[in-house]
């Protein structure tokens, strides 16, 4: 108990000299620049003292659990003992690490569907949109799009495939589909993709990388190791894009079926 309190004071005084540059600029600006005073300034104060002992909170249950356990687990199922349940171990195939790419995809899914950011993004984007873009719906294909994009870093880990074409082809792709792409649409899937790579994806795929690079023969941490991350930024775009190609495309198709009635 006494480790981890010493562990969340220090973790504590850390996110308090992180945050106090944002606090500074922002009280600088409202009362130098604006020369105008912050409204409700209790509460304001109360929620910057609740934003901090979240932060650390949750920096020190990434340290102590999420990190450790997305290392753990890629290291169990690159384990030969669990790939080679029949004790015959020979010469890996990169269809031995099926449970891995679907393990990436389950792990990629369910962090970005809970990760803050994106939640704040797609609340806005429904408000702003007076409800026609849905937040769940671009949760869900965001979600879709990080998942697909860490299943296939996994696989290139395992063949390695190198990291530039895999991040090459895939940027083609959105740039074709930017050229079919709605107007509306295009800035909030460019903008998804950079939401993704946030407090609660990063750790998880960076501990899944290494995990995946440090037990697979004659792949090295620090080559095969990282571009997960990178996969998680692009992928989301295409999925976006895609997610709103289908619905126009459907919601056209309603538009012709009732005008035919």
């Amino acid at each position: 108990m006494s480790e981890f309190l010493t562990l969340l004071g220090n973790t504590l005084w850390r996110t308090i000299w992180d945050v106090m540059p944002i606090i500074f600029t922002l009280f600088f600006f409202q009362y130098v620049i604006l020369k105008q005073p912050i409204a409700h300034i209790s509460q304001v104060i109360k929620g910057l003292c609740f934003v901090i002992l979240g932060l650390a909170l949750f920096l020190v249950g990434l340290k102590e659990a999420i990190f450790p356990l997305g290392d753990t687990m890629a290291k169990q199922l690159t384990n030969p003992a669990f790939l080679y349940a029949d004790g015959i171990i020979g010469n890996y195939l990169w269809s031995d690490y099926v449970w891995v790419y679907l393990f990436g995809f389950s792990i990629g899914f369910a962090t970005t569907f809970a990760e803050p950011a994106l939640i704040a993004v797609a609340l806005k984007a429904q408000h702003i949109s007076a409800g026609s873009i849905q937040a769940f719906g671009l949760r869900v294909a965001v979600a879709l799009g990080v998942a697909t994009g860490v299943a296939i870093g996994c696989f290139r880990i395992v063949t390695g495939g190198p990291l530039w074409v895999f991040i090459m082809v895939a940027y083609i792709i959105v740039i074709i589909q930017t050229f079919f792409a709605s107007k509306t649409i295009i800035p909030l899937a460019y903008d998804s993709g950079g939401v993704t790579t946030s407090t609660v994806t990063v750790p998880l795929l960076a501990a899944l990388g290494l995990g995946l690079a440090s037990t697979i023969p004659g792949r090295s941490p620090m080559i095969d190791g990282f571009g997960l991350i990178a996969f998680a930024s692009v992928f989301p775009i295409i999925s976006v894009l895609f997610y709103a190609q289908i619905s126009t495309w459907l919601e056209y198709r309603q538009k012709g079926q009732a005008h035919k009635e």
